[in-house]
């Protein structure tokens, strides 16, 4: 493994309640080794055809690129949002330690 395979997903939820829901489940089923939940934040965005503002909590995760699908696919699962937030970006560099961590408590059986 190398760092190349560390990336950053961004998820953004309603509610504090959620944000720490779906970070919960995330790290439980090793999708990710870790979620800060941000927030509140205010969120400008387009829906519908209009434009929305709200208040939002920001899920920053850390996980495997090979997961992201799963990861995606397990949000979708759990959000309330019928279109949910799922942006995952790649790490180029960081703390050789830390991303080792990452994959370490990302590493799953079979």
């Amino acid at each position: 493994m190398a760092v190349t395979d560390v990336v950053i997903v961004f998820v953004t939820a309603p509610s504090d309640d959620e944000a720490r829901r779906i970070g919960r489940t995330l790290v439980a089923e090793r999708l990710a080794a870790c979620v800060n939940v941000i927030g509140p934040l205010h969120s400008i965005y387009r829906w519908e055809g209009q434009v929305q503002e709200d208040a939002e909590q920001l899920l920053v995760v850390k996980a495997r690129r090979s997961d992201v699908d799963a990861l995606a696919a397990r949000v979708r699962a759990l959000h309330s949002y019928e279109v949910p937030e799922v942006v995952a970006l790649d790490v180029v560099a960081g703390s050789a330690p830390y991303l080792a961590w990452v994959l370490e408590s990302t590493a799953r059986e079979g």
